[in-house]
């Protein structure tokens, strides 16, 4: 596992979050660290070495879209959050066109270069959903040239060698056990954030959407994790049977609903392994989707 490396490369994500990096300079050329101008390249296109990689995830809660140079160097990161997509499945199929198509218009925008391919992941196990998928990234105007599950995704960033990666989103609870390296087994469980804000929506007798809000202010995250321990704890043994018999050696988590305060404490009681999360965990299983978007 290095975390280490998945702490910087997320962090530099972070930092392109609505700031992308130009990709195509000035007319007239840009100077070189040498100080002599380089040539332009044609206007929609990347400058020389500089093919671009593109991550789409169609969170439960948020979708969001990463763009990588060939070197795996953020370029530009741009997300929503909504509720069209619930447990694998694209439930508002016009809506999330729209918001695809809205990030990627955005970040093309913002780059100078038009965003041709993209790879995308689905939670282990919802593959039947993988057309529907396909259908809202091409309709926005990608070339879907990757299909991964999210854990794996995310795995092209932690790089876990003997362990187990879990993705909390806003639906599901997916894992993927690594043995040496390679994934020897994933699954997926509909138990996720979701299922926490209403509990906290029930708990305070408030609507979903200010529970989601609620559950996001990190002042809060002291009381509310009394409230919704049961919830995590049933992800955390959804995860302990799943990689009971794989020899894991630890665990590392990632998805937006890590961020609240105490889950992995949680893990590692239900699970008796020493769990791990990178400070960006939302971030983790986009930027492995782009990462991996032209290992096919």
């Amino acid at each position: 596992m290095d975390l280490a490396f998945a702490n910087e490369l997320s962090a530099r994500v972070n930092s392109v979050i609505g700031n992308p990096v130009r990709m195509n300079p000035p007319q007239g050329g840009t100077p070189d660290s040498s100080g002599e101008k380089t040539p332009d390249s044609p206007p929609g296109e990347a400058p020389t070495g500089r093919r671009l990689k593109c991550g789409v995830d169609l969170g439960t809660a948020c979708i969001v879209i990463v763009v990588l140079d060939e070197l795996d160097k953020p370029v530009a990161c741009e997300m929503e959050f909504a509720s069209v997509i619930r447990d694998g499945l694209v439930v508002d199929y016009f809506e999330t066109l729209d918001i695809v198509r809205r990030l990627k218009e955005r970040i093309e925008g913002g780059i100078g270069q038009e965003l041709v391919n993209a790879a995308i992941a689905m939670p282990p196990g919802t593959q039947a959903n993988e057309r529907t998928h396909r259908y809202v990234v091409e309709g926005a105007g990608f070339e879907v040239t990757n299909v991964l599950d999210e854990p794996t995704a995310a795995n092209a960033v932690l790089k876990v060698i003997n362990g187990a990666v879990v993705d909390i989103g806003g639906g599901t609870t997916g894992y993927a056990v690594i043995k040496d390296g390679k994934v020897v087994k994933v699954g997926d469980e509909p138990t996720g954030g979701t299922h926490l804000s209403l509990v906290i929506a029930g708990h305070r007798g408030i609507p979903l959407e200010e529970a989601e809000g609620y559950k996001q202010d990190e002042a809060n995250h002291p009381a509310l994790l009394p409230v919704v321990r049961p919830v995590i704890e049933k992800m955390a043994t959804i995860v302990k049977n799943g990689i009971a018999d794989y020899g894991a050696e630890t665990i590392c988590l990632c998805g937006g609903t890590c961020n609240l305060a105490g889950v992995g404490e949680v893990f590692e009681d239900v699970c008796g392994l020493p769990a791990f999360m990178p400070d960006h965990p939302m971030l983790i299983t986009p930027l492995g989707i782009a990462i991996m978007n032209y290992e096919l």
